[in-house]
């Protein structure tokens, strides 16, 4: 094994790096901007210990230490952890991006890498890592593709090569995030209006209906936490699909429509309300947001 360094350590980050940890790898490292800031830099210390992560002070110290670095920032983010490391990167390293960026900026983070003699393997994780953690699948692309997977996969990494062209696996997480991301925002949209008239669990009864096999309420549930706790991060993605779809000449109308609803989530601040796992049903989001409105007309 060699040594893995994780640049940025947010939920993902943390989630694999616990499992491989977990897997037997022992030579885990991270480097994350906020590791000073007073709220998250205690959250970013408390994972460090709890997946046995070392964390270092300096994206250097990272590059000097670290051969595997795994890019897992915010999508606003990635080019700039790529500019950041890239003065020391060498041969030696393989950079591996797994963030939801569009596919020209995939292409533009492998040059950054490139310039540097490091090889470059663009990743795009294809489900929710908490609760899979190290197993979540991921799509690879690039020549160096074979080499994370014969370096990581025999501690239970899920990989699939893609192609070794740099793009294509953005481009699937992309275009799926439209209808993922999209169906997170209706949901929130529908219980923002029908609890209002205590209609939505009858709406999700007849969404059962129309289509079977999906509990729609447990759906939304999780679907509306999600949006509350990770909205920024959400709407950070779907710009960068805004901007794939733009490329490709299709209007984005419903990416940058479920961009605003999520950017929206974002605004209203709820995420410190919630405990780490984030709220438990869509009806405390909507009690949350009640009580949060409730507030800003009580000072006016």
């Amino acid at each position: 094994m060699r040594t893995l360094g994780f640049i940025g350590f947010g939920e993902a980050g943390f989630n694999i790096a616990k499992g491989l940890r977990q897997a037997g790898a022992d030579r885990i490292l991270a480097y994350d901007l906020n590791t000073s800031t007073p709220r998250l830099g205690e959250i970013i210390r408390r994972r460090a210990s709890e997946s046995g992560t070392r964390l270092v002070a300096f994206s250097e110290e990272l590059a000097g230490e670290g051969e595997v670095l795994l890019s897992v920032v915010t999508a606003d983010q990635a080019e700039a952890a790529a500019s950041q490391t890239a003065p020391f990167l060498n041969a030696r390293h393989l950079y591996a991006d797994l963030n939801s960026v569009s596919p020209a900026l995939k292409q533009k983070i492998a040059r950054i890498v490139e310039e540097r003699h490091a090889q470059f393997v663009e990743a795009a994780i294809m489900a929710p890592v908490p609760g899979r953690g190290h197993r979540v699948p991921m799509l690879l692309g690039g020549p160096s593709a074979s080499g994370l997977v014969e370096l990581l996969a025999p501690y239970g990494m899920n990989f699939e090569i893609v192609g070794e062209s740099i793009g294509t696996a953005a481009a699937i997480k992309m275009f799926r995030s439209v209808i993922v991301k999209g169906l997170e925002a209706l949901i929130v949209e529908c219980v923002l209006g029908a609890s209002r008239y205590g209609a939505a669990e009858r709406i999700f009864a007849s969404l059962g209906e129309t289509f079977p096999g999906l509990d729609w309420s447990k759906l939304a549930d999780y679907m509306v936490g999600r949006a509350v706790v990770h909205g920024e991060r959400r709407a950070h993605e779907m710009d960068e699909v805004a901007a794939t779809f733009r490329a490709c000449g299709v209007d984005p109308i419903m990416a940058e429509a479920t961009a605003r609803r999520e950017r929206w989530c974002a605004q209203l601040g709820l995420a410190s309300k919630f405990g780490p796992a984030g709220p438990q049903s869509y009806q405390e989001v909507i009690d949350a947001i009640a009580a949060s409105f409730e507030d800003i007309e009580n000072c006016h």
